[in-house]
């Protein structure tokens, strides 16, 4: 064919596996409970009357570290104080706008009934609470309004699509998460440009009239560990997110080089990032309303996790895509929420290479760097996992310049199957 032809002599250089490194503060595991405890019982929260309520608690679509021992620690909290607790998904329009697909997303994420110790009340309807100040609807999960109280449970960061005082949240897990698809919709309808404005707005309509009792924050450092717990009054919400979210901005990892030619990302998926990938280190930007990472000529991704049932939305971010990942998209659970974004470009789909050998090739040519010694191509596993990753050699001067990046072996051919498939591991 004629793409043989075009690339059939590009080389792909010998790469180098380095070692970043970034700030590790972190809560562990069995730290969670004991400090949810401590947290919910400051004086501060001595007006919550827990007793005989029912308490929602949401429950993201994110791989968030130790998500399922978090929730289940709020879960026990609320039965220690005489309450009745139970989950809701809280993800806008992800799992394909269903509540099938919501509750299938949980799952991958290991937060079932038995995990947490509740039950998941999983539905796509919802309650109209009103209107903010230029007219936008406010819905909430129907479920979640008829509760005696809810908390509000979510990681606080660096949104991929916009930038604001309020970015991904406790805000946006009101107005979007809670709000499922009908609130997704009324928040992408407007375009990203007015989140800044949209998502507080929203929240404060939940806030003054939903049953919300606080918000649980979760800060996670470079590693994606538990970095920090805050528990927030609802009426401390507005005042103290924008605080954390420069706080969680500062912790965050990243590529340690500025630019390459080529960005080689193993997987993306939902499980990773809204977008697959979180454009905030790759670059993977599908927006004008945002930008950062790595600045790279081109991009290519292999795979796409299982978690994300098909949903390969951030995909228009890329150059290349192999074959694997595009047989891995299921139309029908993108779709929904590539429409719910009214951002088409998220789900435009990029060159298609026949291997993962060949996207990379592919990615190169389209570099128009045509000395090899010269190639600088950087190879992460997904942008949740940097710690470990690879660099070609001619990027070697910039590791030793780079007190944070230290080498970990000696350059090597990147090994692939019969199928093109790449086979080096990390």
């Amino acid at each position: 064919m004629n793409v043989e032809k075009i690339i059939g002599n590009v080389v792909i250089p010998k790469m180098v596996q380095v070692q970043q490194t970034f700030e590790r503060d972190s809560v562990s595991e069995k730290e969670i409970r004991p400090l949810i405890f401590e947290l919910l019982n400051q004086p501060k929260f001595d007006e919550v009357h827990w007793a005989g309520k029912r308490i929602c608690i949401t429950a993201g679509s994110r791989g968030i570290c130790n998500i399922v021992e978090i929730l289940k620690s709020l879960v026990s909290f609320c039965r220690e104080k005489g309450a009745e607790p139970f989950l809701v998904p809280a993800m806008g329009s992800h799992g394909g706008a269903t509540s099938e697909g919501q509750l299938h997303m949980l799952e991958h994420l290991g937060i079932t009934p038995e995990s947490v110790g509740c039950p998941i009340l999983s539905s796509m309807e919802t309650v109209l609470l009103g209107t903010t100040g230029e007219g936008y609807p406010v819905h909430i999960d129907k479920n979640a309004f008829e509760a005696d109280g809810i908390i509000v449970c979510g990681r606080v960061k660096l949104h991929t699509s916009f930038r604001g005082a309020y970015e991904s949240g406790l805000m946006k897990m009101m107005a979007i998460g809670l709000g499922k698809q009908k609130g997704a919709g009324t928040c992408h309808s407007a375009g990203y440009e007015k989140f800044p404005t949209m998502l507080p707005a929203m929240g404060n309509v939940m806030l003054k009239k939903a049953p919300v009792l606080c918000g649980l924050a979760i800060l996670e450092n470079a590693y994606d560990e538990t970095y920090k717990l805050v528990a927030l009054k609802a009426e401390e919400i507005g005042e103290e997110e924008p605080k954390l979210l420069k706080e969680a901005t500062s912790k965050m990892a990243s590529i340690l080089f500025p630019e390459c030619d080529v960005l080689i990302i193993d997987e993306m998926g939902k499980n990773i990032s809204g977008e697959g990938s979180d454009p905030n280190i790759a670059g993977t930007f599908c927006v004008s309303t945002a930008s950062g990472g790595i600045k790279a000529k081109k991009r290519t991704c292999l795979s796409l996790t299982p978690v994300s049932g098909g949903n390969a939305l951030g995909i228009g971010g890329l150059d290349v895509i192999s074959k694997r990942l595009f047989d891995s998209i299921d139309l029908s659970a993108m779709y929904p929420n590539v429409i719910t974004t009214h951002e088409f470009n998220f789900g435009k789909i990029p060159l298609v290479a026949n291997s993962d050998a060949e996207a990379i090739k592919m990615c190169i040519y389209g570099s128009g760097v045509e000395d090899v010694s010269a190639l600088r191509i950087v190879r992460i596993k997904n942008t949740l996992e940097l710690e470990k990753i690879y660099v070609s050699e001619a990027m070697i001067p910039d590791v030793k310049e780079n007190m944070n990046v230290k080498i970990m072996g000696e350059p090597i051919e990147f090994m692939f199957n019969e199928e093109g498939t790449l086979l080096t591991e990390y």
